[in-house]
């Protein structure tokens, strides 16, 4: 124990620190790990995979992590370091099932590049996570894997799609937890369960099947953590044709400042559902702190549109559809019903208006960029609203036709390929979690990072 922690609530820092000195083994640390999964698992639900396979595999892992370390040769910051990836992350021989019962599962020759990467570093990878129907809801429900509550209250939602990384990383099954996003899905979790989660610019991290939007990246506790994944996950890799070029990255977060960075205040979407005031008031409050920090602030106005995030929603609903229509009559009733009534809507959409639907999205990408440009950072909630019942699929319920709501803030970012971080700010009077999002310009991963521990450094002390 250590401040009355557990082991798998141990940083990458404070871990690989023990290691080194001997303190603590690798070995010790999985077994920990292994007995809070059995003990949170039946109400959590949090993975995919935990089979005996998968187990053996870790303990293997962890025994050759010690290994290392005694002779002291580790392979870097994360040897022996518990993980998890995604479901829809590749490993080579392990079916990729979609989060549906429905899906036609597909197995994959090789690892994906971030468990391939994982591996090479000497991580542990724990368990795989679970996902909702293809990724398209923003909670733990699925037809495959049944509910994933949260470990802080099992009556509320994990949010989605990174749903079972989001329920591991607060539940403690290790410091680093890697799902992806299209639109919201890794900062969404995060938010609503108290968590840093980035979703890095596209084609940081380099993907097996690359997607326009579609990025992977970090769920964790604390911004340091993020960091220590996002060197070891990020860089070029020829398999992802969205790959960015090769860079050399200093991912370090020591002294950092945000005086005299210019930061844009979003406190309306513009589209979707209205944002809760108690949000609102947390993110103006951030800003005010950015202010002392010595930031210039400006609130500046929406770009997004009901008209554009209608598109959005519209063109995803064709995209799955064209997912399930070649399934059996069979595997389509076994599909989650809230997602086939979602996609059985963009059944009629004509080919015309769906490349108007593609362009309206791509659009979006346009005008994203061209509003942010002037700032170094645009600081804004991550959701209109906070974490709603485990069993709803949406934060409405269970009507399909409110669409994408809730992604205002969010699906910007994912379209425009720019960073955007989740940074947790302490909790409501009702208990519930509450984020806000720093999002960068292009590229500059490492800027919204630093600006992220800056914040989570400074937060405390001042929340008014």
């Amino acid at each position: 124990m250590h401040d009355g922690r557990h082991l798998g609530l141990w940083s990458v820092a404070e871990l690989a620190a023990a290691y080194r000195s001997r303190d603590v083994s690798p070995v010790e640390v999985n077994a920990t790990v292994a007995a809070r999964i059995a003990e949170l698992e039946p109400a959590v639900n949090a993975l995919a995979d935990r089979s005996p396979d998968l187990v053996a595999a870790a303990e293997r892992a962890a025994a050759a992590s010690e290994r290392r370390f005694a002779a002291g040769m580790p392979l870097g910051p994360l040897d022996g370091i518990p993980v998890t990836v995604k479901e829809n992350l590749a490993r080579a021989g392990v079916p990729l099932r979609s989060g549906s019962a429905g899906a036609t599962p597909r197995v994959p020759s090789a690892d994906s590049p971030v468990v391939e990467r994982f591996s090479a570093a000497g991580a542990v990878l724990v368990g795989t996570t679970t996902m909702p129907d293809w990724g398209m809801l923003s909670s733990g429900v699925s037809s495959l894997y049944g509910i994933t509550r949260s470990p802080l209250d099992p009556t509320l939602t994990v949010g989605g799609s990174s749903a079972g990384a989001g329920a591991a990383a607060a539940g403690g099954y290790g410091p680093i937890h890697i799902g992806t996003d299209i639109g919201g899905s890794i900062r969404l979790p995060a938010t609503w369960l108290g968590l840093v989660g980035h979703k890095p610019s596209y084609g940081r991290v380099p993907l097996e099947a690359p997607y326009l939007g579609r990025v992977a990246g970090p769920i964790t506790r604390t911004v340091g953590d993020t960091a220590a994944a996002m060197a070891v996950v990020s860089g070029h890799d020829p398999r992802d044709w969205t790959a960015l070029p090769a860079a050399q990255l200093d991912w370090s977060l020591a002294e950092v400042s945000v005086d005299g960075l210019r930061v844009a205040l979003l406190l309306d979407s513009g589209a979707g559902m209205p944002c809760d005031p108690a949000l609102r008031e947390v993110t103006e409050a951030a800003g005010r702190l950015f202010e002392r920090g010595g930031a210039h602030v400006e609130v500046i106005a929406p770009w997004l549109t009901d008209a554009t995030l209608t598109a959005l929603d519209a063109f995803w609903r064709m995209r799955l559809w064209a997912d399930l229509e070649v399934l059996s009559s069979e595997a389509r009733e076994r599909v989650l019903p809230y997602i086939r009534q979602w996609a059985e809507a963009g059944a009629e959409t004509s080919g015309v208006q769906t490349l108007r639907n593609y362009q309206a999205t791509l659009a979006l990408r346009g005008a994203t960029v061209a509003a942010t440009t002037a700032y170094d950072l645009v600081l804004s909630p991550v959701a209109p609203v906070s974490a709603f019942p485990a069993e709803w699929p949406m934060p409405w319920g269970d009507d399909p036709a409110e669409g994408m709501a809730h992604i205002g803030f969010t699906v910007p970012f994912s379209m425009s390929g720019q960073p955007s971080c989740a940074v947790p700010m302490g909790r409501r009077e009702d208990g519930r979690e509450i984020g806000v999002q720093l999002s960068g310009r292009r590229f500059d991963d490492v800027g919204v990072l630093r600006a992220a521990t800056w914040l989570e450094t400074a937060w405390p002390t001042s929340v008014t």
